[in-house]
């Protein structure tokens, strides 16, 4: 009876330790499944950005810093960064990115900006055009064409997700030339055709700025020119069209991304004005993720 008695102790014990096993395992598994998909942030160890020399990189440094947050910032390059936001998404996985509109992204993937109440990233900014001192005399119908140069947000996600579905971006920039020819002869409005002269243009490999960058390509070339343009970081471009080493851009950003470099260079180079409007930066993230501030990643 007594060996009996402590047989029957044992497997209650064992029951009860089992019992209570099984209920911290089920709490453990809903608050590891909280932890593990860090929906709410708290996962995360880096911010994905692009290229270190971009304004947004520098803003969402100042993010880091102005909010305490214990994040390094990671950088990468624009492709890198949409490549490591879809395989986050795939898999429904937290990430914050450095992110801009116009992009395509935001009409592949459902993201959201985080509220940003300390205002780092200010407000909308607008890209310009730039050229080299001088070339409104060495190229005056060129210089005309980027002047005129204006389109919006629509027109340049048409040709952004083209790119971004497969399409080589001279092919889609000449689609989009070719359906919306009454919009491109506004640019060219009283302009002569040349005779196979020479213009560079520089850009940073950003999608929007790609698709600018190939769509003025298309137009300059449609009346004559011989048309090169030059993939570099955002610090190049801006010393480029300074030293007149380029002739113009279409790719900067302003009054934040492109501060630094617009304030160095101001007095070499000229503002042909506004190429676009309504642009924005700032931390992105998916919409599964269950935060919605930069505050929230503390």
């Amino acid at each position: 009876m007594k060996m009996n008695t402590k047989k029957m102790g044992l497997a209650i014990g064992l029951t009860s330790i089992l019992a209570l096993a099984a209920c911290g395992d089920n709490n453990d598994g809903a608050d590891t499944s909280n932890e593990s998909s860090g929906n709410d942030g708290s996962g995360l160890n880096e911010i994905t950005g692009i290229d270190g020399g971009a304004g947004v990189m520098s803003a969402a440094q100042n993010a880091i810093d102005t909010y305490g947050l214990d994040l390094a910032l990671q950088a990468s390059s624009g492709a890198a960064m949409t490549e490591a936001l879809g395989n986050a998404i795939d898999n429904e996985e937290p990430i914050v990115v450095t992110g801009w509109t116009p992009h395509w992204m935001f009409t592949t993937y459902d993201l959201k900006y985080l509220d940003d109440p300390e205002n780092v990233f200010g407000e909308e900014e607008s890209i310009h055009t730039f050229t080299r001192d001088g070339l409104a005399e060495d190229a005056p119908e060129a210089n005309t064409v980027l002047d005129n140069f204006y389109w919006s947000e629509d027109d340049m996600g048409e040709v952004m997700l083209d790119i971004q579905e497969g399409t080589d971006p001279e092919e889609a920039a000449a689609k989009w030339v070719e359906s919306h020819q009454d919009q491109v002869d506004e640019w060219t409005d009283g302009v002569s055709e040349v005779d196979g002269d020479s213009i560079s243009l520089a850009y940073v490999s950003w999608d929007s700025e790609i698709a600018s960058t190939n769509v003025v390509k298309n137009v300059l070339e449609s009346i004559g020119y011989n048309v090169e343009i030059n993939s570099m970081e955002s610090a190049f471009m801006w010393a480029g069209i300074a030293n007149g080493e380029q002739d113009a851009m279409v790719a900067g950003w302003l009054p934040l991304t492109h501060q630094e470099y617009f304030e160095d260079y101001e007095d070499q180079v000229v503002d042909l004005g506004v190429n676009f409007e309504g642009a924005k930066t700032g931390l992105v993230v998916p919409e599964y993720m269950d935060i919605d501030s930069i505050e929230d990643l503390k």
